[in-house]
């Protein structure tokens, strides 16, 4: 029987702590990124999230064609994981297309849109193309620090200091949220995707990393 990867997404604090000198390198580079978004966007995280989630889709969709065409290539199975990638690179999209609904990003943060994707897509299809298990490392702590910046979003709005509009109706159909939901509901919600793509993507550089045959999809605990 093939091992299965089980994650609980309701754990908001796990972190993986580099062990290695790629795993150094993974996170000081996510750290840097998140202090250069922190910089041009403060406290305004509907803008920040804008940006930041139109190069989060990226990852997904580039592991997923490069998996695809090795397993084409080698005639093997590829155990779940295109589909689980997949969807990873999907709930990005959702994250971004409710946050558009709700402030549409001004000519600067378009371009800061264009020039990151485009310079995001490229860096890392070639990581990934070198090394999977960098490339799936450096996705881990990207979500790692989303979750936290969705956390510090949520301690602004029951603060009062950052607005809790009505959750957008894209937003309550994709997460099957009551009528009446808030943003807060919604940012919990994306808060958990995050959670999970971390935990999938961290355990997908382990796997790689100890040359073990890859788990089968991913398990979810509810």
């Amino acid at each position: 029987m093939r091992a299965m990867l089980t994650i609980d997404k309701t754990d908001l604090s796990r972190h993986h702590v580099p062990r290695t000198l790629s795993d150094r390198v993974a996170y000081r580079l996510v750290r840097m990124v998140q202090f250069v978004a922190g910089t041009l966007f403060g406290r305004r995280y509907r803008h920040r999230t804008i940006v930041l989630e139109t190069i989060a889709a990226v990852p997904g969709m580039v592991a997923a064609t490069l998996l695809h065409l090795k397993c084409l290539r080698l005639m093997i199975d590829d155990r779940g994981w295109i589909r689980a990638l997949l969807n990873e690179a999907e709930t990005q999209r959702a994250h971004l297309m409710v946050f558009v609904s709700i402030d549409r990003p001004n000519a600067f943060e378009r371009f800061v849109v264009l020039l990151a994707q485009g310079l995001f897509y490229n860096a890392h299809f070639l990581i990934y193309l070198l090394s999977p298990r960098i490339g799936h490392r450096i996705v881990g702590y990207f979500a790692e620090d989303a979750v936290r910046g969705y956390g510090q979003y949520l301690d602004e709005i029951r603060d009062g200091r950052q607005d809790n509009p009505p959750a957008p109706e894209l937003a309550i159909a994709y997460w099957n949220l009551p009528p009446d939901a808030r943003l807060s509901d919604v940012i919990a919600a994306i808060q958990e995707d995050e959670a999970l793509h971390r935990d999938i993507n961290h355990g997908f550089a382990d796997a790689l990393d100890s040359g073990r045959n890859l788990p089968g999809p991913p398990q979810i605990v509810p």
